[in-house]
């Protein structure tokens, strides 16, 4: 890992609300940490590519967010279509990446539609900076719906999955 690569995740760092990434290669250790409380976090193995380095990024927060509102409109009222039924949570990106629903591309995927799933379970993974980042559940319920395609770019806090909590 060079200079810039370093300079690279603090910015990534600094930007996102991960509180502290430690990466270890052959006798080379970097940690970064910033100075926030309440930082939840989950440690992800690297899936797709043996030689990268484990990261640590914060799980999917479990409460529901507005919905999205229609462009132009007062910011009342969602558009139906929009809308998420009340009773629905979202599991949204804690990070800027790649969205991958399964391990690998010979793996089967993490959750289907219907799925049950429990705190803990691994629902996606996110890739950010060549770190495969598992997304763990933080709620119980039944996947409702799956919001993003497969190998498709994310943004943070974009809603991933809808979940029926059970």
């Amino acid at each position: 890992m060079d200079f810039k690569q370093i300079q690279e995740l603090i910015r990534l760092i600094n930007k996102s609300n991960i509180g502290e990434l430690t990466i270890e290669e052959k006798g080379f250790k970097v940690t970064i940490k910033q100075k926030q409380d309440n930082i939840q976090q989950v440690v992800a193995a690297p899936m797709y590519a043996p030689a990268a380095p484990a990261a640590q990024a914060p799980t999917a927060p479990a409460a529901a967010s507005p919905a999205t509102t229609a462009p132009g409109g007062n910011g009342d009222k969602p558009k139906s279509a929009d809308a998420v039924p009340s009773n629905l949570i979202t599991i949204k990106s804690p990070m800027i990446g790649t969205f991958y629903r399964r391990p690998s591309p010979d793996k089967p995927l993490f959750v289907e539609v219907g799925d049950e799933i429990n705190p803990g379970k691994v629902v996606c993974i996110i890739e950010a900076m060549k770190l495969f980042n598992e997304i763990e559940s933080e709620i119980k319920g039944k996947v409702v719906k799956i919001l993003v395609d497969d190998a498709s770019p994310v943004e943070y806090d974009q809603p991933l999955f809808l979940v029926e909590p059970a």
